[in-house]
């Protein structure tokens, strides 16, 4: 099944535990030994292939560091790289806040008499 907007939570967690499952099962691995290698509890291991939501993110980092997904979650949040004008008028400085406003791409403002634009 392909992971889209169109599908509930649950149905990700599902999905995303079935993942790991086939991966783990792919290299000949029990939970236990997935657990062991990845410094979880079995439950733990358990939980994620099963799509439960009371997992935390640690642990599936930590078995997806063993099973050698971890390169995959690079995708996931991909790292944003600010443009080359951006970047300008950063100096190398890196953002520390958002400014609060929306951009809007296109925006055009409604011309007045008097406004002299």
């Amino acid at each position: 099944m392909k992971i889209s907007t169109t599908l509930t939570n649950e149905a990700i967690l599902q999905e995303l535990g079935q993942r790991l499952a086939g991966a783990r099962l792919a290299r000949n691995l029990t939970q236990a030994a997935l657990a062991e290698a990845a410094g979880v509890a079995k439950r733990t291991v358990e939980r994620l292939e099963s799509g439960q939501t009371a997992t935390q993110l640690s642990g599936f980092v930590r078995v997806c560091r063993v099973l050698g997904l971890l390169e995959g979650l690079d995708a996931l949040v991909p790292e944003g790289i600010p443009g080359p004008i951006a970047q300008l008028q950063m100096r190398g400085r890196k953002r520390q806040r958002a400014t609060g406003r929306q951009a809007v791409a296109g925006e055009v403002k409604k011309w007045t008499w008097g406004d002299g634009s």
